[in-house]
């Protein structure tokens, strides 16, 4: 896997674990939504200071997105869509 793959699938696994939408995670991070979602799309290439910054707002030291997942590892589900979490109990009329 190269570096970018690593990155993205890193940030990626990282964000989900945490249950922080992408567009939260760019807006700490001080970036643009889409500029996330190409990051762990692969189709963009970060700056190490973007990198830095994306480790911090994540509370991670940055060689944490340079881990080898484990070989066979699945990558993690996507979160659920929606900007409001569902609400249980709630009749609908």
């Amino acid at each position: 896997m190269n570096a970018r793959a690593l990155v993205a699938w890193n940030v990626r696994r990282i964000r989900v674990e945490r249950g922080i939408p992408q567009d939260r995670l760019a807006y700490d991070a001080g970036i643009d939504r889409s500029h996330m979602g190409r990051i762990e799309q692969k189709k963009e290439n970060p700056t190490i200071d973007l990198l830095e910054r994306i480790a911090k707002t994540l509370g991670v030291h940055l060689s944490e997105l340079f881990i080898e997942p484990a070989k066979g590892a699945m990558p993690p589900e996507p979160m659920s869509r929606g900007r409001k979490p569902a609400r249980l109990g709630r009749n609908k009329a």
